[in-house]
């Protein structure tokens, strides 16, 4: 609960839209932000972390991280597939895109399609900022597919950051059209050092 209070308190702004995962760990984290932004969140169903396999349910964290680093040693066309009896990543990351994608067209915000030279420009967005309350993966697919990264099955690994962490991406105009670039990340000037965490 500290940890929400704490991000909350940030000094935010101007924010126009907050976008929620539907899961409760995002909803909690989402939940302060909206008393101090005084904004109706956004729950975006695309937004939910990758699905692990169910028995995973409930497993201690060491037991997990030891999972995740033996399912990773796996050959590159293996780690497509996911954890076993999970989510693949193949659909993972294009459910994330895909949505996203979709959400920011609302925008005005869409991919350009060029002969391929140019893959990351997008079409010039409303002037509009967003608070986007996610997980380790889906942050890091949202943010290799706005910098116009080639995906990876190790996502995470890419983006690796402290929980209530911030990224902050803007749009910088770039001949017709427009980029994401990132202004920062990993930030976590409002938690004390003793209370951050992976």
């Amino acid at each position: 609960e500290g940890y929400e209070r704490m991000l909350a308190e940030r000094d935010w702004g101007r924010v126009d839209e907050l976008w929620v995962s539907p899961m409760v760990r995002a909803q909690q984290t989402a939940a302060p932000l909206v008393d101090r932004l005084g904004l109706a969140p956004v729950t975006h169903d695309w937004m939910h972390e990758i699905t692990s396999p169910p028995e995973w349910d409930g497993s201690p964290v060491d037991h997990l991280e030891a999972m995740f680093e033996k399912f990773n040693l796996r050959a590159i066309d293996d780690l497509w597939d996911g954890l076993p009896g999970g989510e693949s990543v193949h659909r993972f990351h294009h459910r994330v895109t895909s949505g996203l994608t979709g959400a920011l067209a609302a925008h005005g915000a869409q991919p350009i399609v060029t002969d391929d030279d140019h893959p990351d420009l997008w079409s010039e967005p409303d002037d509009v900022t967003i608070l986007f309350v996610a997980h380790g993966g889906t942050n890091a697919v949202a943010l290799g597919h706005l910098l116009g990264l080639s995906p990876t099955p190790w996502e995470w690994d890419r983006f690796e950051s402290a929980h209530t962490s911030i990224a902050t991406l803007r749009t910088k105009k770039v001949a017709h059209a427009v980029a994401f670039g990132m202004t920062g990340f990993g930030d976590v000037a409002h938690l004390p050092a003793a209370q951050v965490t992976r």
